[in-house]
């Protein structure tokens, strides 16, 4: 965890909070020290942001770390349902996939 960027992610938070990629990247910044700090970030984006696609993938993946296999099934489906909407098309290959592997090791 790098103190210094968070800190700065934390400012450009306070001067666009409407931006959803700077709540996303304080979420990643925690990926590797505090999971769960990273967990409850990631939702607060994925409720703030719902149409910031990228948020699904994270939080899903996360949530099969914690062994929370349901709820990372439905992030999974609505990130799919959302990529469908937003057409994007490599987004919708890899939710689709990632669906797939946990729907295969569960």
């Amino acid at each position: 965890m790098n103190e210094s960027r968070i800190e700065l992610l934390k400012k450009y938070i306070e001067e666009e909070p409407n931006e959803p990629f700077n709540h996303y990247a304080l979420a990643n910044e925690y990926l590797a020290s505090d999971t769960q700090k990273a967990l409850n970030l990631f939702s607060e984006v994925l409720e703030k942001f719902p149409d910031y696609l990228p948020t699904y993938y994270q939080t899903a993946k996360l949530l099969e770390e914690f062994e929370l296999e349901e709820k990372a099934l439905n992030i999974y489906t609505a990130g799919i349902e959302l990529a469908k909407i937003q057409g994007n098309h490599k987004t919708l290959n890899e939710l689709n996939s990632a669906y797939q592997n946990l729907l295969f090791d569960m």
